[in-house]
């Protein structure tokens, strides 16, 4: 079972803790704890190759697969590296690997659906172990391994830690889980980051809390050109990602038309009588389902009409600092 991101999560900080957040904190407590022993007794393996690690401190929701995408893209249309190579879990799928994602022969109950999508753009190691996948990785002829997540991972060495920001929520209540979103201590992680990637404006005044000797790149998350609903149509929409609402206030920044709203946990495993029930909604509205392109590859196979999916890009607005700074931390 798939639990939704909690409210109190993302709370103000001048509003009160509700009960559960307070209820929640001593298992929090035992979190940090368990996460300093974990961090203390690591002995991360030295991969034969760079490791870089798109990371963040929260669970879920701030944008690392399209900054990872995005990071790829530089690294090769710049020759930042030569052969660079995605590294993933593959979270949601049954494979253990390491193995070559191929996109068009894999699903996402075997590799997970953000595999999927690292895949469409590159070529993809999906493993559980992630030293064994960075070996695999090399032998396939990588002469680079961009991670997608692993911040937290204590089994391999990196040689440069990204940590993805999403402007609109920062670190959330600034607790660790369960009480709040923060998967490890906040100074924790600030001291372990090279860089940082704030996406969107700074909102919750994160800014302030980051070290002032470490780079900032900034970006924003766009919908391309070509790829744009039609605004005259309605819409009932779905998404199952760490915060769903993101996708309908893009939805709304676009100025669509959303008559139908249906948030879903994280990585949501959709059956077909969810589908079929929202296939009914959209008919009895004479509206078009539409999804995130992380969810649509989740998506079982069925009649259910036409499902439109809303593809993300993610631009750089300092591109130059930051081709800068990969080509110094990357040079031999």
């Amino acid at each position: 079972m798939r639990v939704k991101t909690p409210h109190f999560w993302y709370r103000r900080l001048s509003a009160p803790a509700p009960l559960m957040e307070m209820a929640l904190t001593p298992l929090s407590w035992a979190y940090r704890l368990g996460h300093a022993v974990n961090q203390n007794f690591a002995d991360p393996e030295k991969a034969p190759l760079p490791v870089i690690c798109v990371g963040n401190l929260v669970a879920g929701g701030s944008g690392k697969t399209p900054t990872a995408i995005a990071l790829m893209q530089l690294l090769r249309s710049k020759n930042i590296v030569r052969t660079p190579y995605f590294l993933t879990r593959g979270y949601g799928g049954h494979e253990t690997g390491p193995l070559l994602v191929d996109y068009f022969r894999h699903t996402h109950e075997e590799v997970g659906d953000e595999a999927l999508m690292l895949a469409k753009d590159c070529f993809t190691v999906m493993s559980a172990d992630r030293a064994a996948g960075a070996r695999f990785a090399a032998q396939k002829g990588a002469d680079a391994v961009l991670m997608d997540d692993g911040l937290q991972n204590t089994t391999l060495q990196r040689d440069l830690n990204f940590i993805v920001i999403d402007g609109s929520v920062g670190f959330g209540n600034g607790k660790t889980l369960p009480a709040g979103p923060l998967r490890e201590p906040l100074n924790n992680g600030l001291l372990r980051a090279d860089a940082f990637i704030l996406i969107g404006k700074d909102k919750t005044g994160v800014l302030e809390l980051l070290p002032e000797d470490k780079p900032l790149f900034n970006a924003s998350v766009e919908v391309p050109h070509n790829a744009k609903p039609d605004p005259g149509k309605k819409y009932v929409a779905f998404a199952g990602l760490g915060r769903p609402e993101k996708f309908y206030f893009q939805l709304q920044h676009l100025g669509l038309e959303v008559v139908g709203w249906h948030p879903y946990a994280d990585h949501y495993p959709y059956a077909a009588s969810d589908l079929q029930k929202l296939s009914d909604e959209a008919r009895e509205k004479g509206a078009v389902l539409i999804t995130t392109e992380k969810d649509y590859r989740r998506l079982p196979q069925g009649d259910f009409g036409t499902i439109a999916h809303l593809p993300i890009e993610l631009l750089w607005q300092n591109e130059e600092a930051l081709v800068a700074f990969l080509r110094q931390r990357l040079s031999p």
